[in-house]
C-alpha cells in the first residue's frame, strides 16, 4: 500500500510558498521530479465540485535533507485565480500522487501589507480539501481593493480598506450591484486618505430595491474614470475561505409594509457582498 505523502508549507510575505515533503526512506527521484499543481475547473458559490484539470504548473522537486524533498513556488510565478490541487511526481513513470497537508507556517500572511503601488497582487493560501488533500486557493488581482474593518449599524454598512495598484481620484466611489437584472447600482462616495478608503452604504437604498426572496448585492470600488471597477475582497490573511469564519449580523430594516433583513457576508471567493432578505417565511 502506498505511503501517504505529506507536505509542510511555509509562506513568505511576498506571496511565495515553500513545500517540504516527508517521503519514505530511500525514495528516489529523477531530474524531472516535480511538485505538480493542477487548476481545478468549475467552482461556484454553491459549493464547488471536482472538474477537469484546466492548467498545470510544475515546480522542480529536489532533496532537502534525509527523507525530505523541497519545491518552491516563488511569488513571481503567476497562478491563475482558482483552486489548485497538489501532487508529487517523482519522475519514475508512475502517475502523480495526491499530497496531504502537513504543518502550515502561514504567520507571514497574517495582516500582510504589500506596497500600495504594486501593480498586480498574487495571493496563495494552502488548505485541506473536503477529502483531506492539499490544495491552494489562489487570487491574482490588479488593482485590488482590500476590505478591512466592517461595521454594521441600523443606518448602513461602513467599510474601510486599502486600494492596491491604483490611486483614487476625484469622483471615486463604491457601488453595490445586484446580481439579478434590473436594479441600478447603488453608488456612494469614498473618503480617501492616500491608498486607504472608507464608505458607508445606506441600507434603505437596498431595501427600496428589494423584490422577493434572498437578493445578493456585490460590492465594487470605482477608483477613477480610466480604471475599471474592482471587487472589494478580503485576501491578505491566512484564511482561505472567509464565508464560514467571518460572520456579521443581519439587521432589520423597514421597507414599505414589511421588515427586511440586511447584512454583509463574504462569498466563496472572499469577495464582499450584502444580502437582502424578506421576512421569515417569505424567502
Amino acid at each position: 500500500m502506498p505511503v501517504d505523502l505529506k507536505a509542510d508549507c511555509i509562506a513568505d510575505s511576498a506571496g511565495g510558498l515553500t513545500f517540504d515533503l516527508n517521503v519514505p526512506q530511500g525514495t528516489g527521484t529523477t531530474w524531472s521530479a516535480a511538485l505538480v499543481l493542477r487548476l481545478r475547473a468549475g467552482a461556484d458559490d454553491t459549493g464547488a465540485v471536482e472538474g477537469t484539470d484546466a492548467d498545470e504548473v510544475r515546480l522542480p522537486l529536489g532533496p532537502n535533507g534525509p527523507d525530505r524533498l523541497r519545491a518552491v513556488l516563488p511569488s513571481t510565478v503567476a497562478l491563475a485565480e482558482g483552486r489548485w490541487h497538489a501532487y508529487a511526481d517523482f519522475g519514475d513513470g508512475v502517475d502523480p500522487r495526491r499530497l496531504l497537508p502537513g504543518v502550515n507556517d502561514l504567520r507571514s500572511l497574517v495582516d500582510r501589507r504589500p506596497l500600495a503601488g504594486i501593480g498586480r497582487l498574487g495571493v496563495r493560501i494552502p488548505y485541506a480539501t473536503k477529502l483531506g488533500n492539499l490544495a491552494l486557493r489562489s487570487w491574482l488581482r490588479g488593482p485590488h481593493a482590500e476590505a478591512g474593518d466592517i461595521h454594521v449599524a441600523p443606518e448602513g454598512l461602513t467599510v474601510t480598506g486599502r486600494l492596491y495598484g491604483a490611486s483614487p481620484t476625484a469622483g471615486a466611489h463604491a457601488q453595490a450591484r445586484a446580481r439579478r437584472a434590473g436594479p441600478d447600482p447603488v453608488a456612494v462616495p469614498l473618503t480617501v486618505d492616500g491608498p486607504d478608503f472608507r464608505f458607508t452604504l445606506p441600507f434603505e437604498e437596498l431595501a427600496a430595491r428589494w423584490r422577493q426572496g434572498s437578493e445578493p448585492w456585490d460590492l465594487w470600488l470605482c477608483p477613477a474614470a480610466e480604471v475599471p471597477p474592482v471587487r472589494i475582497a478580503r485576501l491578505l490573511d491566512d484564511v482561505p475561505e472567509k464565508k464560514q469564519v467571518f460572520s456579521y449580523p443581519a439587521l432589520s430594516v423597514p421597507a414599505a409594509d414589511r421588515e427586511l433583513r440586511i447584512g454583509p457576508y463574504y462569498t466563496l471567493d472572499n469577495d464582499l457582498a450584502v444580502r437582502v432578505s424578506g421576512p421569515a417565511g417569505e424567502e
